[in-house]
């Protein structure tokens, strides 16, 4: 009766928000503008990081990945949804969930060690700053940045191969916006419990392991900062570190609140905000965060609205000479 079912059930409908028409287009308008502002503002900076050699350091190198993974987040999610707000088959095959929940998982995993590479990379540039080029070569920023991504794809695995012992014979609608781990577990006829142990485990390793290495960089920070006897020195060293703060504390407290809580198969209705939380709303943060209050992004980005301008300015007066 299971493989019977199991194989009946391999495909799943996404619940999504609402089914009421008029808030569906709403909705649809809405989270259509945060994608493609999430997009333009996550590859505009990936774009900027690249093209500009005064951005490329550690800080940015990291920050351009980070920009890069939010926009892969993005893409993994939000077309899906989008078109579910207006398609009558709200179908998602197995195999289309796992590649969903394959790409966030992994995203995701690279965001936490990324987020502690560049709050590592504060505590040298503040704490040891005439030891910084020695401390934050060219190699290990590479190695950490390849490292985020290796930890994210066998984390990914480790879940994803997991599933296969699952069969679902249950209901077959998800009450989600995509295709998330947990909701699977609710609809599984087997008991979850040994992917429920494993995702604890590691996720809860991993997010302890990550904030608190980003912790520690801070209280070393903060007491170096105290120290310092010049006022605009402890502000500047403030201002460097508020931003990445912001952000580590959203994504944080999402994330936590949505793998690592107690209870989690029993509340299924807790998901969707924490969920929208760090797929959806801090993407589109991360790029206003970085960049409004960072002197070298807005001097990289007015070199190019220049140069783009003075190009125009070439181009037509090359023509009217013509």
């Amino acid at each position: 009766m299971i493989k019977e079912n199991h194989t009946m059930k391999n495909e799943f409908v996404l619940t999504g928000f609402t089914d009421h028409p008029d808030l569906k287009a709403l909705l649809f308008v809405m989270f259509l503008t945060i994608y493609l502002i999430t997009m333009v503002g996550n590859l505009g900076l990936v774009a900027l990081i690249f093209k500009q050699r005064q951005l490329h350091t550690p800080m940015y190198i990291f920050l351009g990945n980070l920009a890069l993974v939010d926009s892969c987040c993005a893409c993994a999610i939000t077309p899906k949804m989008l078109e579910n707000f207006f398609s009558e088959d709200r179908r998602i095959s197995l195999y289309e969930c796992m590649v969903q929940f394959y790409i966030l998982c992994t995203v995701e995993t690279a965001d936490c060690f990324l987020l502690t590479a560049m709050a590592y990379d504060r505590y040298v540039a503040i704490c040891s700053p005439l030891q910084y080029h020695t401390m934050m070569s060219k190699k290990l920023c590479i190695q950490m940045t390849t490292g985020a991504f290796i930890a994210g794809n066998l984390h990914s695995m480790i879940h994803v191969g997991l599933l296969f012992r699952l069969a679902f014979c249950g209901s077959h609608q998800i009450n989600h916006f995509y295709c998330d781990i947990l909701p699977l577990y609710r609809l599984s006829c087997v008991d979850p419990y040994v992917n429920e142990l494993v995702l604890f485990v590691f996720s809860g390793s991993i997010q302890v392991f990550t904030i608190g290495s980003v912790l520690i960089s801070y209280v070393y920070i903060v007491f170096t900062i105290f120290k310092m006897k010049s006022k605009e020195g402890r502000v500047k060293a403030f201002s460097t570190c508020a931003s990445h703060f912001l952000s580590v504390s959203l994504f944080y407290g999402s994330l936590f609140f949505m793998y690592i809580r107690p209870n989690l198969l029993e509340e299924g209705d807790k998901d969707i905000p924490a969920a929208l939380l760090f797929t959806i709303v801090v993407p589109l943060l991360n790029p206003f965060i970085y960049s409004l209050r960072n002197k070298e992004v807005k001097s990289a980005l007015q070199k190019i609205l220049i140069k783009i301008t003075i190009s125009r300015k070439f181009k037509q007066m090359t023509s009217t000479v013509t």
